[in-house]
């Protein structure tokens, strides 16, 4: 079956593949090493140890499923090309209805976290981004209303 392309920037799909490093050759091992010291100290009924040791493994092992199918179906998106305009991987400058600036870099849905300032050309406001100009005045529907955005820089 022919998966999605997933979308990221070079620095997010870096960021990614560290990750499952770090999983594979630290994660995995620690965990496997307290699965059996759990099981030494007690075989696996009612082993409270043992439990959490195999929820930890349950996890780790989540996670480097996911991040393989990331890296697997990742699509790098290269620099943008048009200056002033708001292209995949812009940082964007932008000032809302209430005069408070804030800046964002349009990413991709898996390296999104409003909180770092990374949000998702998904999203409705990188929807309403991309494309748009220095100067330009955009408005988005959210669930909390209309949001009135100026667009101040794009870099």
């Amino acid at each position: 079956m022919n998966q999605k392309k997933i979308l990221i920037t070079r620095e997010g799909l870096t960021k990614l593949q560290s990750e499952l490093e770090y999983l594979h050759s630290v994660r995995r091992p620690e965990v496997a090493s307290k699965i059996k010291r759990a099981r030494e100290m007690g075989g696996t009924e009612n082993n409270a140890e043992y439990e959490d040791a195999k929820n930890d493994q349950a996890f780790v092992e989540g996670r480097i499923l996911m991040l393989e199918n990331i890296v697997k179906n990742a699509a790098v998106v290269e620099s943008p090309v048009s200056p002033g305009v708001v292209e995949f991987g812009d940082k964007v400058l932008i000032q809302n209805q209430d005069g408070k600036i804030e800046q964002f870099t349009i990413v991709g849905s898996t390296e999104a976290n409003p909180i770092d300032g990374k949000i998702s050309h998904e999203s409705p406001v990188g929807k309403a981004l991309l494309g748009k100009g220095i100067g330009d005045e955009i408005e988005v529907l959210t669930p909390a209303g209309v949001l009135k955005l100026l667009i101040m820089d794009v870099s």
